[in-house]
């Protein structure tokens, strides 16, 4: 049985699936949590979501990489890491889009490093 993520604040309650998830990035002193086909949710620090993964999914809270200070992405999706033009692509035939996230060279040089090993 897949273990549940659930996320909530005084407005809103979100209980879903790790591969549900696609990436959560920050954007000043909130996180956007960007799900499979395109639905955001929008919720605290990037902060909570780490510990919130660690805590509720355990083992499966390892295809989860930080990617720099305000980026949080499920491994599973990653398609390409694009160091001259600084750029993360996650897709998979789950979802038809790609998602194509600016990141700096220096946190992209860690991921490829982590992946290629």
């Amino acid at each position: 049985m897949a273990k549940y993520l659930i996320v909530s604040n005084s407005y809103q309650l979100l209980r879903i699936t790790a591969d549900r998830v696609a990436y959560i990035a920050s954007d000043g002193s909130y996180s956007t949590l960007r799900l499979i086909g395109g639905e955001e949710h929008i919720f605290s620090f990037l902060s909570v979501f780490e510990k919130l993964i660690e805590q509720q999914l355990q083992e499966e809270a390892g295809i989860f990489i930080r990617v720099g200070r305000s980026l949080i992405i499920n491994s599973c999706y990653i398609y390409s890491i694009n160091l001259t033009k600084q750029e993360l692509t996650l897709s998979d035939l789950k979802f038809p889009d790609k998602f194509v996230l600016q990141v700096s060279k220096e946190a992209l040089k860690s991921l490829k490093s982590v992946i290629e090993i």
